[in-house]
């Protein structure tokens, strides 16, 4: 074990990805610096208060109060909600998270899943199953109409891609006025999502879960869409009323749904959606990346950097920062 590591790697791992291959992946990208991985809650009482940088899924309130040195705490999650942000600023440590590292696995699987309905490759593979050769109808993705809500980095991955698809691309953001990506950009005003989702043809949810969004996709905006409009949840399960989704589902209201996020999830193994032909679902599986820690570690690497410069330059990702930092 590292005597006054200058990282501390703690050992709680993510998405099945093993923790020594992130501290072995940081060690790369830092030579100079010493890395050192908590294997056990002994080894992190022991390491944290030496470390000037922890990365992990959280931190511990109680693991703080000695860490004298600790300038960062790099969290391996894009979100923080459970991390004692509190505590850390009390502690004048800066907080950073792994946002946009699952953006090109999401927004990949995203533009799949419209491919799969444009060509209704879905029919095709039903269709293999029961060794019938028996031709169908297809649709031409060319010309579609595509809104893409949220133009975070998962958002603007997704019409980065689209750039080749000679679509239209709508984006949805919560200020319209900066503008963006897309062909046109418009509000999370009601107005504006029932204008975007009556001209679409597939819309595409990239954005987070919170009070303006939750069931933002309900019985009433489903109305809007078109009869063979598809959406493509690529972001949380809550952003969808699934009770009126089902029904949409169910009386053609929509042509289909592809689902990497439920709500409720995990998806019971009863429930509606699984029988349904025009829903494709995956286990939350579309930020999965062979290059979760690369990614990761670029980010921390880049963040010990600034902090060893002057403390002032630019933090990738950063979510808290002490005014004096």
């Amino acid at each position: 074990m590292s005597t006054n590591p200058d990282v501390v790697v703690l050992r709680e791992g993510t998405e099945g990805l093993s923790m020594e291959s992130y501290a072995e992946t940081l060690r790369k990208r830092l030579p100079e610096h010493t890395v050192a991985l908590a294997r056990t809650p002994e080894e992190e009482r022991e390491l944290v208060p030496q470390a000037r940088i922890v990365t992990g899924i959280t931190i511990e309130e109680d693991l703080l109060e000695d860490a004298d040195r600790l300038e960062l705490f790099a969290c391996t999650f894009a979100g923080t909600d459970h991390v004692p942000m509190d505590a850390l600023a009390d502690h004048g440590v800066t907080v950073t998270n792994a946002g946009g590292i699952h953006a090109p696995g999401i927004a990949e699987q995203s533009i799949a899943n419209m491919l799969v309905f444009a060509r209704n490759l879905h029919e095709g593979w039903r269709r293999k199953s029961n060794g019938e050769w028996r031709h169908f109808q297809s649709h031409e993705f060319t010309d579609s109409t595509v809104t893409i809500v949220g133009l975070g980095s998962i958002g603007q991955e997704i019409v980065q891609r689209l750039e080749g698809f000679d679509v239209e691309t709508i984006g949805i953001r919560y200020t319209p006025s900066k503008g963006g990506p897309t062909d046109e950009v418009l509000s999370f005003e009601e107005a504006d999502i029932h204008e975007a989702f009556s001209r679409s043809e597939y819309v595409v949810l990239a954005c987070p879960l919170n009070d303006l969004t939750r069931n933002l996709v309900d019985e009433d905006a489903l109305a809007t869409l078109p009869p063979n409009a598809v959406i493509v949840n690529a972001a949380r399960g809550g952003i969808v009323d699934t009770d009126a989704l089902v029904s949409a589902l169910q009386f053609s209201g929509i042509r289909g749904a592809a689902l990497d996020v439920t709500d409720p999830e995990p998806l019971p193994n009863d429930h509606e959606l699984w029988d349904l032909e025009n829903c494709l679902i995956t286990p939350h599986t579309g930020g999965h990346t062979p290059k979760h820690w690369d990614r990761l570690a670029d980010i921390v690497a880049h963040n010990v950097g600034v902090l060893e410069e002057d403390g002032h330059g630019d933090l990738e990702n950063a979510v808290y920062r002490p005014e004096s930092n």
